[in-house]
């Protein structure tokens, strides 16, 4: 299918797809993203309103916690409309505009995950490396500072990129191989030169995502060194536990982000549903998996959500 240039960009629309060939099982498909999704939104409001309402909560760790359960519901709420829509309806079409909006909100939530994980990673530092001015370096004051600095810097380096895709004619096949939109899918589309989306594409990625993990590597490095340096090896292991959910969750943030990256790199000889199956890991899996993590993994956390069932079963 191809659509021609239309100078009304309102008019203009693309096409997403569900699992191609699959199109009457899609009922039943939609069965497990339901699941996944209704885990997702219950999930991560349960750590909200558990960090909100406990003030034992009301530290610096809990409200890290708290941006990355927020930033993980916009994530899976930026999703949830088309593929579900898809599953349910067969609503395919999408307008430009809905699709740029769309893809503006799940790279900036993208960008902030990787920025919260650094902040939590500079918690972890703090409370372990300097312990002693753990309360006066992270002020509530400067905790809002660096969650709004996130958000800024990710809008901000986000928001060219449907002005850059805006000016192109879309004149190829509108027909996108996912049930949401995304940068690199849509600018293959056009038909002018797109040299210009690749080289700030790949800005944007290096210096959020790459400086990220770089001084979240970095982090641990120097918490690692700290820690060995601790005699007690009861502390050791007690300083360490304090990292483990922090570190599950930046893998599971950017295993899925490097094994995308390789698929859609190299593996354009493996069937398309692996490229399709690769991109909703990487979209839904973090989202999912974070709050059981913590919920396991956090004693305060676990007690509280614990309290919180025998008080309603009571």
């Amino acid at each position: 299918m191809t659509i021609p240039y239309n100078s009304s960009l309102q008019k203009a629309t693309f096409f997403l797809t569900g699992f191609q060939g699959l199109e009457d099982l899609h009922g039943w498909i939609s069965i497990p993203f339901c699941s996944i999704y209704l885990t997702v939104i219950l999930g991560n409001l349960t750590i909200l309103h558990i960090i909100r309402t406990d003030a034992t909560l009301h530290e610096p760790m809990y409200y890290f916690l708290a941006m990355l359960a927020l930033t993980d519901l916009g994530l899976c709420l930026s999703t949830l409309p088309t593929v579900l829509g898809i599953f349910w309806f067969d609503a395919r079409e999408i307008g430009i505009p809905a699709c740029f909006t769309q893809l503006f909100f799940i790279h900036t939530l993208s960008l902030v995950e990787s920025s919260v994980l650094l902040s939590m990673s500079i918690d972890r530092y703090v409370a372990i490396c300097n312990p002693l001015r753990y309360s006066s370096v992270l002020t509530p004051a400067r905790i809002i500072k660096m969650g709004l600095s996130s958000v800024l810097r990710s809008a901000l380096l986000i928001l060219p990129l449907p002005f850059l895709l805006k000016r192109f004619q879309y004149c190829r096949s509108h027909v996108l191989a996912h049930a949401y939109c995304l940068h690199l899918e849509i600018m293959k589309l056009a038909c002018s030169s797109i040299i210009v989306n690749h080289v700030y594409g790949l800005f944007v990625v290096a210096c959020t995502v790459g400086v990220d993990s770089l001084l979240i590597f970095l982090s641990y490095a120097l918490i690692l060194r700290t820690v060995l340096s601790i005699a007690s090896h009861q502390e050791r292991l007690r300083a360490l536990n304090t990292c483990i959910s922090h570190i599950c969750a930046v893998l599971l943030f950017y295993i899925p982000m490097i094994g995308l990256s390789l698929v859609h790199r190299f593996g354009e000889h493996l069937p398309r549903i692996v490229h399709l199956l690769m991109s909703y890991v990487y979209l839904l899996v973090p989202p999912l998996m974070n709050p059981i993590v913590y919920s396991i993994k956090t004693k305060q956390i676990r007690q509280r959500i614990v309290k919180k069932f025998e008080f309603v079963k009571s």
